[in-house]
């Protein structure tokens, strides 16, 4: 089968696209025929040997999928002809992957194969960051950094369908139309995003703010938050990882939640899944959908990889196989 493998760690460009085996299939596996493979920031950091999980090299990329189940084991719930998104962990930039049946997910005949190949990593991502550790209740206000990208516009329409209203922090007004898109009541831009935040709720501030972003605007994220607000640490894009004057914590009872969905979830078989019913109401109204930017070819993953890199992306890439 084709498939892209990172060689040696120098960025985008140490990819190759190339024959190799065929992924056998354990006993307890599901194996999936791939039709598209979602690119992510994470898969930047592999090639460069930044990311935590650091498999030896060469190794196949990715990390999302969406395709049609060709064998699965009896009792896994899946069977031959099945659609599926599926989150294999590794191998995912493939033509065929194997996957735990705890990882794949049935998808909805309403949901194309590139969105759902945009689905596992980020909407189950979002749902864990507002639900599980957000804590969010209908009619609540949720202030969305890097509103724009593959988390921040999963997060955007997860909390807009839910009944919230959002507020999205972008860097250029291009941005913001996606944001919007995704279902943003109001779009601010970085610079300046504390008064206008302060100016937008009356002074009161928002309940909830959602960083995937870090770096220097976490104090006035901080600042933005209302009495027993949260701040939601989902990552660090930006790249710097900012400290906190816990005294902060003290003045209106905020508190700063770290989110984790892989470190939990794929430590509790089971939780992804229901996860996973929980939205599908949503994927199947059209809710959740996400915004593919660009769809390239499986050849053109250096090329995908490149663009996430230099954050010229709006919402996601996805390969198709």
């Amino acid at each position: 089968m084709r498939a892209v493998r990172v060689v040696r760690l120098d960025g985008p460009s140490a990819v190759e696209v190339g024959e190799v085996p065929e992924p056998r299939r354990g006993a307890d596996q599901v194996l999936i025929d791939v039709r598209a493979v979602g690119v992510n920031f994470p898969d930047v950091l592999q090639t460069k040997g930044l990311y935590q999980y650091k498999p030896e090299l060469p190794f196949v990329l990715g990390s999302e999928v969406a395709g049609v189940v060709r064998e699965a084991p009896e009792g896994s719930g899946f069977a031959a002809g099945d659609r599926v998104a599926a989150f294999p962990g590794q191998g995912a930039f493939a033509e065929v992957v194997a996957c735990d049946p705890d990882r794949v997910l049935p998808l909805p005949d309403e949901v194309s194969f590139a969105a759902g190949a945009g689905l596992p990593m980020n909407y189950l991502t979002a749902h864990f960051t507002l639900l599980a550790r957000g804590r969010l209740a209908e009619g609540e206000t949720v202030l969305v950094h890097g509103a724009a990208g593959g988390v921040g516009t999963a997060v955007v329409q997860l909390a807009a369908a839910l009944g919230n209203r959002v507020i999205a922090v972008v860097s250029t007004e291009a941005k913001a139309e996606v944001a919007r898109k995704a279902g943003a009541r109001d779009a601010v831009l970085v610079e300046g995003f504390r008064d206008a935040v302060k100016e937008l709720t009356g002074g009161r501030g928002v309940d909830v703010v959602v960083d995937p972003v870090g770096g220097d605007r976490f104090t006035d994220s901080l600042r933005c938050l209302a009495p027993d607000g949260r701040l939601l640490v989902v990552g660090f894009t930006a790249g710097e990882i900012p400290t906190v004057r816990v005294n902060r914590l003290l003045l209106n009872n905020i508190d700063v939640v770290g989110v984790g969905w892989g470190a939990y979830a794929l430590s509790r078989p089971g939780y992804a899944a229901k996860e996973w019913q929980e939205l599908m109401p949503h994927l199947r109204s059209g809710a959740l959908d996400p915004l593919v930017a660009e769809t390239l070819s499986l050849d053109d993953a250096a090329a995908a990889l490149r663009r996430i890199d230099e954050r010229a992306v709006t919402g996601k890439i996805v390969l198709t196989v």
